[in-house]
């Protein structure tokens, strides 16, 4: 994989992927806005999935889980310009705004398409990424400042995302874990999200689940593998994507080793077989 990143502050970067494609999954420690300027994502989320393409901007609320695959398309590379909106920059934006009562906004992804105050406000970072020596710090932070007041006008409620600044508290892990499963996420991450300790998050899990974390994860990401290859008529390369298994041929290994066969060897389903 050919990948680039320049970067205007460490808050700020043009970020470029020249290849088939790449996935991760992660886990946002802060807010990001993000501008497509070419190529295809792929964003896999517990409750809906989310597709973006060039002249998409979208917010990724912090706290988030998600598998997200990145794609060129019609030979141009995966090409964005990234803002990371952080806690310390909310904290002294709102020290001078009154944060707004109005409908919460929910906690999830928010598309912008292509909104010409948006897009105005990240296309005008490009020269700046042609900029020698240090970026002003300054004016960094009066752009930032811009996409955040520009939010604020054409999302209401967004102050309910943004002007949020807790750490996760201490929450159901059970219907947690049966939600957020297929993503590959180190024992860690799932306990500071679920507002634990790693070693409290270890004892919880194996007196809800009565087994360990590793061994419960990978039973539910097969089943639910599974079930797409024979009910959804999936691929397995797609199936591999969505299920928190690190590449295809783990996949396939770990596949075949609990069912006995492999995931390529799933008859047609019945229903679609009559179509054909």
């Amino acid at each position: 994989m050919e990948y680039t990143a320049k970067y205007i502050t460490e808050d700020i970067k043009l970020s470029c992927y020249d290849d088939k494609l790449f996935k991760t999954e992660m886990m946002f420690d802060q807010h990001m806005l993000v501008w497509f300027i070419s190529g295809e994502t792929k964003i896999v989320q517990s409750e809906a999935t989310y597709t973006f393409t060039a002249g998409d901007i979208f917010l990724i609320p912090r706290h988030q889980l998600a598998t997200i695959i990145n794609y060129p398309k019609d030979g141009q590379p995966h090409k964005t310009v990234v803002m990371h909106l952080t806690t310390e920059r909310l904290r002294a934006y709102y020290a001078n705004q009154p944060v707004y009562a109005g409908a919460p906004a929910e906690q999830k992804i928010h598309r912008f398409r292509d909104h010409p105050l948006l897009h105005s406000c990240l296309a005008s970072l490009i020269p700046y990424f042609e900029v020698k020596g240090p970026f002003p710090e300054q004016i960094a932070s009066l752009k930032i400042t811009e996409a955040i007041s520009i939010l604020r006008t054409i999302e209401p409620g967004i102050d309910a995302v943004l002007a949020q600044y807790d750490v996760p508290g201490k929450i159901d892990l059970v219907t947690y874990m049966e939600k957020h499963f297929m993503f590959n996420m180190p024992m860690e991450k799932f306990g500071y999200l679920t507002g634990r300790s790693l070693t409290t998050f270890k004892r919880d899990f194996k007196k809800a689940f009565q087994t360990t974390p590793q061994k419960w994860l990978t039973q539910k990401r097969l089943e639910r593998a599974h079930y797409l290859l024979s009910e959804k008529s999936y691929k397995p390369v797609d199936v591999y994507f969505e299920t928190g298994f690190e590449n295809l041929s783990h996949f396939s290994f770990a596949f075949k080793k609990h069912f006995g066969y492999a995931p390529s060897s799933l008859p047609i389903p019945r229903a679609l077989s009559g179509n054909r």
